[in-house]
């Protein structure tokens, strides 16, 4: 160290350059100028190892910067099964509690005119899976646990998992599969790094075992059954994920796939026993006067979940660059609220394929806004490539990206949309609805304006005959176009 004479006659230390002292002529100058040569040097060198550090510093934040550039938004798609439009708090319940959900509206978009693709699971979770009507896939229908064993989503498919891995995420999905029960039809052959979950349509929430008896519980691609309740369990593991995936430790985005089983029967509490047994086929059953409030439970326990994964992604401080998109695969039972739209699950009419659905990205989607445009479960895979900058694999996909409509509120393109079901189908064309219904005994046909019918109350069938016709030859059309050369997995 060098010496500087102070005020009271001692000497104050002063670093050493390269272990010489600053000046050797300082010592032949009088005191007072010898402590103003040497104050002024050791300012100098101060100034010196300040820029220095600086310097270093922002060496160091760029190398981290290129080590963790900006990243794209993460992705949560969480899908509830057979919940009708009215189950919701947000959608005008008054008897079931979802504040977690109403906040994530409250935070995004919610859609009020948003349909499953199917009336029922599988159909849906395939045009989900591949941005295509359900019937391109062969998947037109349920696969079940009792005649479907063998067969599932064709693995050439591009799946929305496989999209997004391409592009450097990663992925997980932690529930329900339903689109093929062999391990050759295993989510993790489709996308997916990681799995846990079942691929039935339904299980045991606490024994975890199909409706044919089977124990249906994965961990990846091999049945390995743990404790727990199916929506905890669900949960669990979502929070897991996000912790363990954080992208500023990882450095890629990930995209995450919640398939809940709530609140599709069996129906049953946390605290209920388990209702089915491996060997047997059957569920025992629920006294009938219960089921209001079990029900009304499960998808209170589901949204008690959801809530856990906002909380997750805000303690992580990923929250605002994740996209949480909240859906439900069709329209509720009879156990269900369909929010007084005719008709139920498995039905042509709007309480079988009208759903709730959410979208929340904070500081990029508006906050409160109500989208009424007709989107379809099918339009999610190409919107959420949109909002990452990217464009399917495959082009001319039957669903559409809905950002600019999200982010301008702006309206959606002009187009016909279809749906089909055994032997019912529909066609949207602007307010115009026609439903058809085919027996042995010839087709039924039936016209609404849902514009002011909403209900589907009151058929003007034979007041438009032209427009009717019109409708007719283009779900035909539709029909035949649709299953061209395609290999059935399901009807």
């Amino acid at each position: 160290m060098a010496t500087m004479a102070n005020g009271t006659g001692h000497i104050a230390s002063l670093p050493v350059r390269h272990g010489r002292h600053l000046s050797r002529a300082a010592s032949t100058l009088p005191a007072g100028a010898a402590k103003q040569y040497l104050k002024t040097k050791y300012i100098c060198f101060m100034k010196k190892c300040i820029r220095a550090i600086l310097s270093f510093a922002l060496l160091v934040s760029c190398a981290d910067t290129k080590k963790i550039p900006d990243l794209s938004p993460n992705i949560v798609v969480i899908m509830a099964d057979d919940l009708g439009y009215g189950d919701l708090s947000c959608y005008g319940n008054t008897t079931i509690h979802t504040p977690n959900l109403d906040l994530l509206a409250a935070s995004g978009v919610r859609f009020t005119d948003f349909h499953s693709n199917g009336a029922v699971c599988s159909p849906t979770r395939a045009a989900l899976m591949t941005g295509k009507y359900q019937q391109r896939t062969g998947v037109g229908g349920v696969i079940t646990a009792k005649s479907h064993r063998t067969v599932g989503l064709h693995l050439d498919e591009i799946t929305i998992a496989e999209e997004f891995k391409k592009h450097g995420y990663t992925s997980a999905m932690f529930g329900k599969w339903h689109l093929g029960y062999s391990k050759k039809h295993n989510p993790t052959l489709q996308g997916f790094d990681k799995f846990t979950g079942f691929v039935s349509g339904n299980i045991d929430y606490h024994g975890h075992i199909d409706q044919e008896g089977y124990l249906d519980w994965w961990q990846g691609a091999e049945i390995k059954n743990e404790e727990g309740y199916s929506t905890d369990l669900i949960t669990e593991y979502g929070v897991s994920y996000i912790k363990a995936n954080d992208p500023k430790k990882t450095g890629k985005p990930f995209f995450l796939y919640l398939p809940h089983e709530a609140p599709h029967y069996p129906f049953q509490r946390r605290i209920d026993k388990i209702l089915r047994k491996v060997g047997k086929a059957g569920t025992e059953p629920v006294p009938e006067d219960s089921i209001s409030s079990i029900y009304k439970e499960m998808v209170e326990v589901m949204d008690e979940g959801i809530g856990k994964i906002i909380k997750v992604l805000k303690e992580t401080n990923q929250y605002e660059n994740t996209i949480v998109l909240f859906l439900s695969d069709n329209g509720a039972s009879r156990h269900g609220n369909n929010g007084g739209l005719r008709g139920y699950k498995g039905g042509v009419y709007e309480g079988g394929s009208r759903v709730p659905a959410i979208l929340s990205y904070p500081n990029v989607v508006k906050k409160g806004i109500e989208n009424d445009q007709t989107v379809l479960t099918m339009d999610v895979l190409p919107t959420l490539l949109d909002f990452i900058g990217k464009e399917p694999s495959l082009a001319n996909l039957d669903g559409i990206s809905i950002k600019d409509n999200i982010l301008n509120t702006t309206d959606l393109p002009k187009r016909d949309v279809f749906f089909a079901f055994g032997n019912k189908s529909f066609i949207r064309s602007g307010d115009w609805k026609m439903v058809r219904i085919k027996s042995e005994d010839g087709d039924t046909i039936e016209l609404y304006n849902l514009s002011n019918d909403l209900q589907e109350s009151n058929d003007r069938s034979a007041d438009n005959p032209e427009l009717l016709n019109k409708l007719d030859t283009k779900l035909s059309n539709w029909e035949k176009e649709v299953k061209k050369g395609v290999k059935v997995v399901s009807e």
